[in-house]
Parts: structure tokens; C-alpha cells; sequence
């Protein structure tokens, strides 16, 4: 089993900046990529991009890409970020972190990591 514990959510302007953290632990050799995930109310679920753990490359949805950036901290272990910078109100979600096993990051994203572990989601708010 492998265990994601997402932090950092909260409240910001439009124009602002958060950086969300998953930290994963127990049996993470099951796993070789992350990913984020975000869900507002109404909405169906909507990948934002995930990354090989082991190689550090990248993949985003063209919604936010060039906006937020995914990188990991190999010294604290599987530990995961999603820098999220120049916040729209449409950004506002409930955002989950998952791992699991990828041949393909964006089919992977699309598959909604399959088979994979979910945290329990944080809440990010951007108001105008």
C-alpha cells in the first residue's frame, strides 16, 4: 500500500501564488509517477498534469500549463509540489495528488491514475 498526504491549499487573490505538497510513504517502489488532480463543485475531474518520480519530466494540461509547475524533492523522499502561480477565479478546486504506475504520463493523467492512490484533497479558493 502506499499512503499521499496533500498539504498547502487555502485562500488567495487572483494573481496570487500556492504550492501544494503530497508526500507518499509505505510501499512506493508499486509506483514511478505522480500526479495532481482537481475537482470543482459541478465539475467532473480534471487531470493538471503529472510526473515521473524517477526522472523528473513533466506533463501539464494546456489549461495550466505555463502557469503551474510540478517538481519533487528527492531528499525528502517521495515528496511531490504543484507551484501554482497567476491564480484565476476558474482555478478554484479541491485538488488530490496520486501515484502510481505510468507508461505514459498523459494517458495515464487521462486514466485518472487507474489502480493508483489518491490523498484525501485539499481545497484551493481564488476569488477576484
Amino acid at each position: 500500500q502506499v499512503q499521499l498526504v496533500g498539504s498547502g491549499g487555502g485562500s488567495v487573490q487572483a494573481g496570487g501564488s500556492l504550492r501544494l505538497s503530497c508526500a507518499a510513504s509505505g510501499n512506493t517502489a508499486r509506483t514511478n509517477a505522480m500526479g495532481w488532480f482537481r475537482q470543482a463543485p459541478g465539475k467532473e475531474r480534471e487531470g493538471v498534469g503529472a510526473i515521473y518520480t524517477k526522472y523528473g519530466s513533466t506533463w501539464y494540461a494546456d489549461s495550466v500549463k505555463g502557469r503551474f509547475t510540478i517538481s519533487q524533492d528527492n531528499a525528502k523522499g517521495n515528496t511531490v509540489y504543484l507551484q501554482m502561480n497567476s491564480l484565476k477565479p476558474e482555478d478554484t478546486a479541491m485538488y488530490y495528488c496520486a501515484a502510481g504506475l505510468a507508461l505514459n504520463l498523459e494517458e495515464t493523467v487521462r486514466d485518472s491514475f487507474r489502480d493508483g492512490y489518491w490523498d484525501q484533497g485539499t481545497q484551493v479558493t481564488v476569488s477576484s
